[in-house]
């Protein structure tokens, strides 16, 4: 078993350290940090002055290096969301960002500024919902990558050993990673989302679990972060499993989701839908062999599942991802072009089923995890469905519901919940616990990467496309063009600030964030960086006219649908 993180901390403050306790019962152990040569030193609870300011927190989320100089940020609240194998999950809803320097008068105003800037970005990142931890358990990683580990994999720590793919706070942490005898205070915190229901069918209780686990390679925001990078990383990657844990058994599914994996872009510009642009000069072949090189290696075959429009503006992505596959030849991987819009326009949503039927032999070849109550594992799953839309948020997680839907209808029927010809669907109060779910999930990953809730829920949640769901789609529509095209730049500068992906130098001669705008464009790009053009007052005062319009749009449609369901 890993050994745990500890899970009861005091933070104690003077003005030349910081001291944080391990209050966990027989620990003796305090992990401290010096504010001014920022040193990080293992002491003892006798070395804590009295003179501290002590206060109560629940994690370490890491450090971060400001103009000001070094932060550290810890967790403040938290909230339970449930226990997975007697391991209590919490999800982390309230921070602090404490600075190691006791005063600013060694900063210019222009520098005060900057900084300023810098701890909104981080407080921005910190402040969307989705993150998770366990002190105790690995949740970075699948129950079948956690059945085929050695025993030196199991007694590492939660930090040595978690899929750095999912850490979102690896580079907060990368000072605490460096000296392995602190790693207890260490947390390994997930983004994207989490659900645990405890659930009958037949008398027969049982724990139903959904995990989104938001890769941090490639992350951004919707239109600033389209398709791979040179290591072969996808944008909007997701890894998502589906648990069933019943007498013991323990049951998994899991899907992918990720950006078409080539290089192109598609940059806001004012247009409702911006032009995919595919890049020219990049090696194609290079980056996408790449990336299906690693899914192979994780996560074995990939059945391809490609959701986008096969004519307009997205028909070139759709050509060039079918071409890639085929000149690959690789037999590791199966490519399915489905319209989605095609196949269900006129909410024709009943019309999936054509794809469900397509994949279905698929789908029982590649199995599900399967580990008994006594730790054989039973099956394997021996591949996955990597799904992609274009923003890989809405078409994308319609399909993997009704993907893993199908999945436990086997899993539970195996395990004995649900008796021969039973069907899942007839089982009214799991339903819906299960499509609310799903649409929650939808929603997270939808706020995580477009900025809204997510389209087509109402589907997801009822099984029925509706008007309701039409107007709040367009709703979310045109605040995903407001935010797209005038908050992103500083959003996706807030997930790279976070990540690491750009580090602050306060001996810059010049502040990245007093370059001339140039309104040709939305947003900037200064190096790496992308800078929103409209001032706060801008934002606000254009947010109140897309609400009002829309609003507006939508009162002026409802006589029409009441008319048409008349």
């Amino acid at each position: 078993m890993a050994t745990a993180a500890y899970e009861q901390l005091k933070l104690h403050m003077t003005p030349e350290k910081f001291y944080v306790e391990a209050c966990d019962d027989g620990a003796d152990d305090v992990l401290t940090i010096d504010r001014v040569s920022t040193e990080v030193t293992l002491a003892v609870k006798k070395d804590v002055p009295p003179s501290a300011v002590t206060r109560p927190i629940f994690g370490i989320l890491g450090t971060i290096h400001l103009v000001a100089g070094n932060y550290l940020i810890v967790i403040t609240k938290k909230t339970k969301v449930g226990e997975f194998f007697n391991h209590v999950i919490w999800k982390a809803t309230d921070f602090d960002v404490l600075s190691y320097k006791k005063t600013m008068l060694h900063l210019t105003d222009i520098q005060l500024q900057d900084n300023k800037t810098f701890l909104a970005m981080l407080n921005h990142v910190l402040n969307v919902d989705g993150f998770y931890f366990s002190t105790t358990y690995d949740l970075t990683h699948t129950l079948q990558r956690l059945s085929n580990t050695s025993p030196e994999f199991q007694e590492m720590s939660l930090l040595e050993r978690a899929d750095q793919r999912f850490v979102w706070n690896g580079h907060l942490l990368r000072e605490l990673s460096a000296q392995p005898e602190v790693h207890r205070f260490a947390l390994p915190v997930l983004h994207g989302f989490i659900t645990m229901h405890s659930c009958s069918i037949n008398g027969k209780y049982f724990d139903w679990i959904l995990i989104s686990r938001r890769s941090c390679f490639r992350a951004g925001v919707r239109y600033y972060v389209r398709g791979i990078d040179s290591e072969g990383h996808a944008a909007n990657f997701v890894e998502t499993e589906q648990i069933v844990h019943y007498n013991g058994s323990k049951a998994s599914f899991v899907q992918t989701r990720g950006s078409i994996p080539v290089f192109w872009s598609q940059r806001p510009n004012l247009k409702y839908k911006p032009l995919p642009q595919i890049s020219k000069a990049a090696n194609h072949m290079d980056g996408f062999q790449r990336h299906f090189d690693s899914q192979v290696i994780i996560y074995g075959k990939q059945v391809i599942i490609n959701l986008i429009n096969q004519k307009g503006s997205e028909k070139p992505l759709e050509q060039t991802f079918a071409t890639m596959v085929s000149s690959l030849g690789s037999g590791m991987m199966r490519y399915i072009a489905f319209d989605f819009h095609k196949e269900c326009k006129n909410m024709r949503w009943d019309r999936l089923s054509i794809l469900l039927d397509q994949v279905a032999e698929m789908q029982d070849e590649l199995s599900y995890f399967l580990v008994d109550s006594a730790g054989q594992v039973v099956a394997n799953q021996e591949g996955v469905f990597r799904s992609n839309c274009m923003d890989c948020l809405d078409r994308t997680n319609v399909i993997q519901s009704l993907l893993a839907h199908r999945s436990l209808q086997a899993q539970l029927q195996r395990l004995g919940v649900l008796h021969v010809g039973q069907k899942l669907e007839e089982q009214d109060e799991f339903e819906k616990i299960y499509k609310n779910a799903w649409a929650d999930n939808a929603n997270a990953c939808a706020k995580q990467y477009a900025g809204t809730g997510a389209l087509k829920t109402d589907f997801t949640r009822t099984g029925k496309r509706t008007h309701l769901g039409l107007i709040m789609d367009g709703w979310n529509s045109m605040i995903r063009y407001y935010k797209n095209n005038f908050s992103d730049g500083f959003r996706q500068d807030s997930i790279d600030l976070f990540l690491g992906n750009y580090s602050v130098d306060e001996l810059e001669s010049h502040s990245p964030l007093s370059v001339p705008r140039d309104w040709k464009f939305l947003a900037v790009t200064l190096g790496q960086k992308h800078w929103p053009m409209c001032s706060s007052g801008e934002l606000q005062a254009l947010e109140h006219f897309l609400s009002f319009f829309t609003m507006a749009k939508i009162l002026l449609m409802l006589p029409d649908w009441s008319r048409r369901k008349r």
